[in-house]
């Protein structure tokens, strides 16, 4: 189920061909299928590799028809399910499916589900709530894997991962490093949490952006009289659910690089901020390292690499 077999050079010559006529669903089908009548076997989708072409975008990624396993009647009506189609997403991003009830079966809600990659991948199903389940590699994805996802019976999509986009903030040294494919493309002095409000050590990945974020420390108790803040930050992108981003400090460029003064997200000048909002993609991993901070062990909605 968590495995894709390799495929022979003539079924994917096959396999294409069914594409180009219309005999298996296309790369930008949408990602309802209607299950088959009683008594006929159940069609989903396997993956294709994704073909890596210079100069090119974002690729579509292809698919072709396989008979799916015995899959049992789903207890819940509908199941949503994120990356989105044909997303390119970091090889920190797990597969997410949000279900519109609670789930009281969890072993037979894992059942309903799917997961083939090309190249073959293994990992593990985990439940964030009663209602919401994941899935997500024993390692980081394989740069350019190409997904396909089958939920709640009908329900399919496809998505692929990028390049291999990795930065990791050091706390000795107070610089946040990036590689590419293990290529270092971009070095960014930076600070994180001050005392008492210590950013935590451990894997995270990109989230929510935006241009412009309204960060108010009230939200988790700390009053603007008591030294807290209500204010706008430009270029943020989310690291965790609690409110931990990496954003544009342009108070603290004097600090960055050389002492922790936020409270808890990483601070980086507005060129750095800029650069790191228009190169990442939701699921790079950023990874904190040698900090006072405690290990960001508990979950918290992006702390999925921790345990």
């Amino acid at each position: 189920m968590t495995r894709s077999p390799r495929i022979p050079a003539l079924t994917a010559i096959l396999a294409a061909a069914a594409l180009l006529l219309g005999l298996a669903p296309g790369a930008h089908a949408q990602s309802v299928m209607p299950p088959s009548p009683p008594g006929i076997p159940q069609l989903e989708n396997a993956p294709l590799p994704t073909p890596l072409i210079p100069g090119v975008g974002a690729m579509p990624v292809l698919t072709y028809p396989v008979i799916g396993p015995d899959r049992p009647a789903p207890e819940y009506g509908d199941v949503n399910v994120f990356p989105t189609q044909n997303e390119v997403v970091g090889v920190a991003q797990p597969v997410m499916f949000f279900f519109d009830r609670p789930i009281a079966d969890r072993a037979r809600a894992e059942a309903t589900l799917g997961i083939r990659t090309e190249p073959p991948v293994a990992g593990k199903f985990y439940w964030v709530t009663d209602s919401q389940v994941r899935w997500r590699p024993h390692s980081f994805w394989p740069v350019n894997t190409s997904v396909t996802v089958w939920a709640g019976g009908k329900r399919q999509q496809a998505f692929r991962t990028g390049d291999a986009l990795i930065s990791e903030y050091d706390d000795r040294t107070k610089l946040v490093t990036v590689t590419r494919n293990g290529q270092h493309v971009r070095t960014m002095r930076a600070s994180a949490g001050m005392r008492g409000w210590e950013t935590y050590n451990g894997v995270y990945y990109t989230g929510q952006r935006g241009r412009q974020v309204r960060m108010n420390s009230e939200a988790f108790g700390l009053r603007i009289e008591n030294g807290g803040y209500d204010s706008i930050v430009h270029d943020a992108v989310r690291l965790s659910y609690d409110g931990i981003y990496v954003h544009s400090a342009p108070w603290s460029v004097a600090d960055q690089g050389v002492r922790n003064v936020s409270h808890g997200c990483i601070n980086v000048s507005p060129e750095d901020a800029r650069w790191f909002y228009d190169n990442t993609r939701n699921g790079d991993p950023f990874i904190v390292k040698n900090g006072p901070g405690r290990q960001f062990g508990a979950f918290d909605g992006q702390g999925d690499w921790n345990y």
